[in-house]
């Protein structure tokens, strides 16, 4: 079968447990990401998440069970409070609002922040999500609110359509949509000395470390190509 750009290829390796790197695009933040499918994560990712990626380390899953399992945006949640209210009315640059809901982590965890902590944590959180996609909803919920614990140290993030947005969160969501496993991703952003890393640092680290680097517009490409992406 003919491969679909780099997204074939990509899913290939993701499956077989290895980051792929998620370029948005050039007119938004222009920044890469370290992505894995959240069924993959395990302390030594978190560990590499941390070590080789550098930024805040994520958990996103799709807005639809997000909601199912009774979470609302996080600037929705600030501005509840009236004081706090202009905080959430400013947006960054590129003008999307935030994906962040809230921020968890499971009660079996020592402090939460640890590899084997976090670990810990998106296994949980990719099991609920799991529940949620086999139409096991009230299991779900019920496994969502007695076994985690908020404010946390897992950022829980969730992807709006991608007619809406089309960041990171959005992108790996799609990725999973397209690779026929369920909407849940861990990721961070790839950091240099200072500033984001450029992609030319990314390439050559993907080639060095034998990993897929694709960008946002392959994969909408095919999502508009094949109708597959539930949010697109």
């Amino acid at each position: 079968m003919q491969k679909r750009n780099n997204i074939d290829e990509a899913i290939e390796s993701w499956k077989a447990g290895n980051p792929i790197l998620l370029y948005d695009s050039s007119n938004r933040e222009s920044e890469i990401d370290m992505v894995y499918h959240a069924s993959n994560v395990n302390p030594e990712a978190i560990y590499k998440l941390r070590n080789e990626a550098g930024g805040l380390i994520c958990f996103a899953t799709s807005w639809e069970i997000a909601n199912g399992l009774g979470l609302i945006w996080g600037d929705e949640l600030i501005s509840k409070i009236p004081n706090l209210k202009p905080l959430t009315e400013k947006l960054l640059f590129y003008k999307d609002r935030p994906a962040f809901t809230i921020w968890v982590n499971h009660i079996n965890v020592r402090t939460g922040i640890s590899d084997n902590d976090r670990a810990l944590t998106m296994n949980e959180l990719y099991k609920t999500v799991k529940l949620y996609v086999e139409k096991r909803k009230e299991d779900a919920v019920k496994k969502f609110i007695e076994e985690f614990q908020a404010p946390g140290h897992v950022p829980l993030l969730a992807a709006r359509s991608l007619k809406e947005r089309r960041g990171h969160t959005e992108l790996s969501i799609a990725l999973s949509q397209l690779a026929k496993l369920e909407p849940a991703t861990a990721f961070a952003e790839m950091l240099d000395f200072g500033v984001s890393l450029s992609l030319e640092k990314a390439e050559k680290y993907a080639r060095k470390m034998g990993y897929i680097l694709i960008s946002g517009k392959e994969v909408l490409e095919v999502c508009e190509g094949e109708k597959m992406c539930w949010n697109y």
